[in-house]
């Protein structure tokens, strides 16, 4: 039985003429059975008829456009004894004006048969009229082949025929180690939703119609593109006005991903590391792949407690080194991924610590710090009262003011000596204050009551 996903494939053929002026774009539609499974709240075959008519109609009025489709698994019924292999068929061939007859064709498709991918991918060779113009082939499935043709020896046959096959193959819902049996044929991502496979499809449409692409290569330490996941902003450079919002992704084969980008534009490109890196004024060579490169080359830095903490978090404030602009705030025991670099760290504890970590490359820069014991205080009347920490021996540092009027309360304090001086608010004297003297050890609790 064959995966229920959907899958949806682009086939670039490259003609053997240097002169190419005229694009077609050969769309295969899969009608099998599975098609009629439901996806979210319309079945597969429902959205795949939406979505694809739409993008159709986007087309409409292009120059130098032809578009065609082919169709498989809607002429026979698959039953559990019998699936029709060789139902594939080219229903509107290429020619101009055509897209009001593929739309009314995708309204009467039932979907009913089996997968033959391998032979419709074969079929659809022959489906363009000569190899002079800019060929392409768009796939939509939702399974792996059904029949016993291997795709990949289809594609095989192709390239050794002098075509060149480069697809994009996006699953959804599927286990992903299926979709390692593409990889002879190309590269593939995902899409979870109907949303997410209408932007896929009309991502590729673009690229095919327009063939403007970039690649954002974040570069390591090594000048190898291994960055990722962070978010990318294109401006343009001279309105500063937001034009794109990409969340840097590696493909399947850690490569940067492709996305499409209006050339027209020279745009400045934010990279949000912490701190951002800024590449302005880059420029796209049109109707053609572009790298944009860009060295962010990170480390990580985390500041952990010696013990667990309980009922209690403490953030770090981080700065790069002798400047005071805060970059980031982090919690004690989380990690986070810097630029490679110097840092200072204000770790916001009872009392405050400072210390400066170096980020190197894909390394984890660790600051320990104790973990804070848990002062109590009590008292029968309203107290005014300050808490004063012993950072050298006779050497008294105030940290800290209970709030007004106290009768009770807690404080979590890294482990040192400590004195509280206060008074019993009423009482209308200087020489009522009282000093208390505690020591706080790891992880413990003291009890104090003020009187």
């Amino acid at each position: 039985m064959k995966s229920w996903i959907v899958l949806l494939g682009v086939f670039f053929f490259f003609g053997i003429a240097k002169s190419q002026t005229k694009t077609r774009v050969l769309f295969i539609l899969d009608a099998s059975n599975s098609m009629n499974v439901a996806w979210g709240n319309e079945t597969r075959i429902h959205v795949a008829k939406e979505v694809l008519s739409q993008e159709i109609e986007s087309l409409r009025g292009i120059k130098n456009v032809e578009i065609a489709l082919r169709i498989y698994g809607h002429q026979s019924v698959v039953t559990n004894s019998f699936q029709d292999c060789n139902d594939t068929r080219l229903e509107v061939p290429f020619g101009k004006d055509n897209l009001t007859a593929i739309k009314e064709k995708i309204k009467t498709i039932q979907a009913k048969g089996a997968t033959p991918i391998a032979r419709s991918l074969e079929a659809s060779a022959s489906d363009f009229p000569d190899t002079l113009a800019k060929n392409y082939i768009i796939l939509i499935t939702d399974g792996l082949e059904s029949c016993d043709n291997d795709p990949c020896v289809i594609a095989k046959k192709l390239k050794e025929k002098g075509v060149k096959v480069t697809p994009f193959v996006i699953g959804l819902g599927l286990d992903l180690s299926y979709l390692n049996q593409f990889s002879c044929i190309g590269s593939f991502s995902e899409a979870e939703n109907k949303e997410a496979f209408k932007k896929v499809l009309d991502n590729i449409v673009q690229q095919v119609i327009l063939r403007t692409t970039a690649q954002i290569n974040l570069n390591d330490s090594k000048g190898k593109p291994k960055e990722t996941d962070v978010t990318v902003l294109l401006k343009e450079s001279e309105s500063k006005k937001l034009k794109y919002t990409f969340m840097h992704t590696l493909n399947r084969w850690g490569n940067p991903d492709t996305v499409v980008i209006d050339p027209s534009l020279r745009y400045d490109v934010e990279v949000q590391t912490i701190p951002p890196v800024l590449k302005k004024g880059v420029t796209l060579l049109p109707n053609t792949h572009n790298i944009i490169s860009v060295d962010v080359p990170q480390g990580y830095i985390r500041v952990k407690s010696t013990q667990p903490l309980v009922n209690q978090s403490i953030v770090v404030r981080v700065s790069k080194a002798q400047e005071n602009q805060t970059l980031h705030h982090q919690m004690v025991n989380e990690t986070n991924k810097f630029l490679v670099g110097k840092y200072d760290l204000e770790i916001l504890s009872l009392p405050r610590l400072r210390r400066t970590v170096s980020v190197n490359p894909l390394e984890t820069s660790e600051i320990e710090i104790p973990t804070p014991g848990k002062l109590n205080i009590a008292s029968n009347k309203p107290v005014v009262a300050q808490l004063f920490y012993e950072a050298y021996p006779s050497e008294w540092t105030w940290i800290y003011n209970f709030p007004t009027d106290i009768t009770k309360g807690e404080v979590f304090l890294l482990p040192g000596n400590y004195k509280i001086v206060y008074r019993i608010k009423e009482r209308k004297s200087t020489a009522y204050t009282s000093v208390k003297y505690i020591v706080v050890q790891e992880n413990k609790s003291n009890q104090i009551t003020l009187e």
